[in-house]
């Protein structure tokens, strides 16, 4: 039996293939989850526009996720950071300390997106990486300076 696949599955294809299954494979399994459709051309038509919408909307983010790339690396954040006796930290620069600092510039950036593996525990400046889009990468300058 041959199915379009409208969602990717695991060993089996990417969304929008036509693969050939055993029927009681599609039909118990695939066609109650909503993973496939049986292949036929108004099937294929109606694929075909949704692929294309989908293919506009993402373009759109990306575009989007470009402007706010310039943006991102034309700006520099300076983070605090309290010493006590003989420059020990306390506290650290977080995730969450860079997403509110770039919400208080006007910048909404989902938390997800910093690349911060670790917190900033020292005085320096970093570079962060910000995924804005699967295509996209922002570096972002975060100078951390005694308070």
């Amino acid at each position: 039996m041959d199915v379009i696949l409208v969602k990717d599955v695991e060993k089996l294809g990417k969304e929008g293939t036509v693969v050939h299954v055993k029927p009681g494979y599609a039909r118990n399994f695939l066609l109650p989850r909503g993973l496939v459709l049986p292949n036929s051309p108004q099937n294929q038509r109606a694929l075909e526009a949704q692929q294309r919408r989908l293919a506009v909307k993402q373009e759109r983010l990306r575009k989007h996720a470009e402007a706010l790339k310039q943006k991102l690396e034309s700006r520099s954040l300076t983070m605090k950071l309290t010493l006590g006796e003989q420059d020990q930290p306390f506290g650290s620069v977080t995730v969450h300390d860079v997403v509110e600092a770039l919400g208080r510039e006007g910048l909404a950036v989902d938390k997800s997106a910093v690349q911060l593996h670790e917190p900033l525990k020292a005085l320096g400046i970093y570079e962060v990486p910000v995924r804005l889009h699967p295509e996209v990468t922002a570096t972002l300058k975060v100078w951390v300076v005694k308070a």
